[in-house]
């Protein structure tokens, strides 16, 4: 009766630029004797409800009918639709099923969403195409360059390696005080390793000065951590980085600093005065206080991390002015932030963030962390409006890693393929063509461990330490590990490898996957792998804004194309434990085989347990599956 994602029904299909005009058709049995239509839409951010008669526009084979109308949305916002029927049996409603086809409702009880963004909404179109790598900076390589200025404080691993420290102190207290060395030179050292890779863009966990490894608690936006190096460590990375046709991309955390900070100064490292050590301080209104000094908002609850007033004047222009941090660290080299828990950003906040951005590099990469659909997210009460145009270029891509793991450790193929396709369509095309589409970061389990290991199930990280993947299940993590990365490098938007996933690092929860990359001790066959993926962005165009095409969803198997105007990708994986065909066109046949086997004349595709194949054709005019 109706199909968001068919463009018989839809056109055009997915998000829009305001001003579009938008078609909707819909076929409805003879047999329910229709006598008038209706298209309801609300305006989800005015609250809003407007109701469109449609029009008798002819038959649809001898037993059903067509009605259509046109609904041109005029400004930018969040709009959910559906459909009202005057039927013998009254009024009937059409509303949204399972997937993205209509069903038959007597009340409007789930709804289809369109995305209108503001026309003219651009994104940088450098990191379409190509591959992210996240390094958390102490644990990539440590050059050995001497640093000046290291805190005394700080305890240095005696091994590159080892364990890093988990268990609290005596006070009970997790401190995340041990350092291995990883630093800036380090990282500038290993760029053709990276490059090797395909790697087109570097996302650096915090390397402003803090006094943690994970650098989330922020002492000094303006200094570059001292065992990471200094400023010119940090440009000099950037210039040569540039130069191999590589970009930087920060990591921008202004929802909270550290209480060991030379804002808040609470442990009184800093000369002050910080707002903990008097009211007189000028960063004293950058926190909220209940009761001052000890009783303050943090972020979650940790009073090492008191919460900032993004709406403080002062502060607002300390990150986003025209000496603020946002500027400075671009002017030095960076092409774009990566934005730490958006949500709990406000969005003129973030508006301010992109507006400073763009006025010192109009090429500059805003990017957010959020976890859920982020074109419908829901935060502390209010509707983000995170896509429409003013705030962020793209965010990370947490529903494609769901879809991604969740497909190959048991579920159903379609299921996935709803999680990519609800994106799909929800996203705007230019946010979707910079998705950062990571299977692990460092807030997450290594990717490899999820694969193959034991789940953790509430189990603490006494058990975490100590677990590792027995051989049985390193070797089917590394199975699955190849197909979970062809989806990765296939599917619509930039893969992201968090640092060590290509070299088959395991790990569980924080900081377990956050060890130290295995330097000379990589599992050389993944590697070879991840190269194969990263040439494959090179070559195939269709990867870089090429349209994303369903072609098989069920049970333990998936398969889909991505075709731009010269060349076609199928990508097909096979989850189960035993043996599955896909039928395709006899004329992949004759296609290139990147990988996995060739179909045969037939058009039959045989796919081995746990495996894939991704072929690559020519585009013909004609439909090919």
């Amino acid at each position: 009766m109706f199909d968001s994602r068919n463009p018989a029904y839809r056109s055009p299909v997915g998000a829009v630029a305001d001003g579009t005009r938008v078609h909707f058709k819909i076929t409805l049995p003879r047999s329910l004797r229709c006598c008038a239509a209706r298209l309801v839409v609300k305006d989800d951010f005015a609250g809003t409800e407007q109701t469109l008669g449609m029009f008798w526009c002819g038959m649809n084979g001898e037993n059903r009918e067509w009605w259509e109308c046109d609904f041109t949305p005029t400004k930018p916002g969040l709009y959910f639709y559906g459909f009202s029927i005057d039927t013998r049996e009254g009024v009937k409603r059409l509303t949204r099923g399972a997937h993205s086809a209509a069903v038959l409702s007597g009340a409007l009880s789930r709804l289809w969403q369109l995305t209108v963004y503001r026309r003219g909404f651009k994104t940088p179109g450098w990191l379409a195409g190509g591959v992210m790598y996240q390094i958390f900076p102490d644990r990539f390589f440590f050059s050995g360059k001497p640093k000046t200025g290291v805190p005394a404080d700080r305890r240095m691993h005696e091994f590159w390696g080892e364990t890093p420290d988990w268990a609290p102190n005596a006070q009970g207290v997790i401190t995340n005080s041990d350092y291995f060395g990883g630093d800036l030179a380090g990282i500038r050292e290993k760029l053709g390793r990276l490059k090797a890779l395909g790697v087109t863009c570097i996302y650096l966990n915090p390397i402003f000065e803090a006094h943690s490894n994970h650098r989330y608690d922020t002492a000094d936006y303006s200094k570059i951590d001292p065992l990471l190096g200094n400023e010119q460590d940090f440009s000099a990375l950037c210039r040569e980085a540039r130069r191999q046709g590589i970009r930087v991309m920060l990591d921008g955390v202004f929802n909270h600093t550290g209480s060991d900070s030379v804002y808040f100064n609470r442990e009184g490292r800093y000369p002050g005065p910080g707002a903990y050590q008097s009211k007189d301080s000028p960063y004293y209104g950058w926190y909220s206080f209940r009761r001052w000094p000890d009783d303050y908002d943090s972020w979650w609850n940790f009073k090492n991390l008191p919460n900032v007033n993004e709406r403080n004047p002062g502060y607002r222009a300390y990150i986003t002015g025209d000496n603020g941090i946002i500027r400075k660290w671009l002017h030095a080299g960076a092409s774009g932030w990566r934005l730490d828990v958006a949500d709990e950003l406000p969005g003129d906040f973030l508006e301010d963030i992109r507006a400073a951005a763009k006025q010192q590099n109009p090429d500059a990469l805003i990017l957010g962390e959020v976890w859920e659909d982020a074109s419908n997210k829901c935060a502390y009460g209010e509707r983000r409006r995170y896509l429409l145009g003013d705030q962020l270029d793209s965010v990370m891509n947490y529903p494609f890693r769901n879809a991604v793991l969740g497909f190959l450790t048991g579920m159903d193929a379609a299921d996935s393929m709803e999680i990519i396709l609800d994106i799909l369509e929800n996203y705007p095309p230019q946010v979707v063509q910079n998705l950062m589409n990571h299977i692990g970061t460092h807030d997450t389990e290594r990717a490899l461990t999820v694969l193959g290991g034991e789940p953790v199930d509430g189990r603490g990280r006494e058990w975490q330490s100590k677990t590792r993947l027995s051989p049985g299940q390193r070797e089917k993590g590394l199975r699955l590990m190849r197909l979970a990365s062809m989806l990765q490098f296939t599917l619509p938007g930039v893969p992201c490898i968090y640092y060590g996933d290509e070299a088959g690092v395991e790990g569980y929860r924080d900081p377990f996957n956050r060890a130290c990359y295995p330097w000379g001790e990589e599992d050389a066959g993944l590697i070879t792998w991840y190269r194969m993926l990263g040439k494959l962005r090179t070559q195939c165009k269709a990867l870089k804004s090429g349209a994303f095409e369903p072609v098989y969803a069920h049970g333990r198997c998936m398969a889909y194309l991505r075709r731009s105007k010269t060349l076609q990708l199928l990508c097909a994986v096979n989850a189960d434990n035993m043996e599955h065909t896909i039928r395709v066109s006899p004329r992949w046949h004759n296609a290139r085989v990147v990988a996995g086997p060739m179909p045969d004349l037939s058009g039959v595709l045989h796919l081995a347990p746990e495996s894939g194949a991704l072929l690559m054709r020519p585009t013909f005019l004609s439909p090919e599956r």
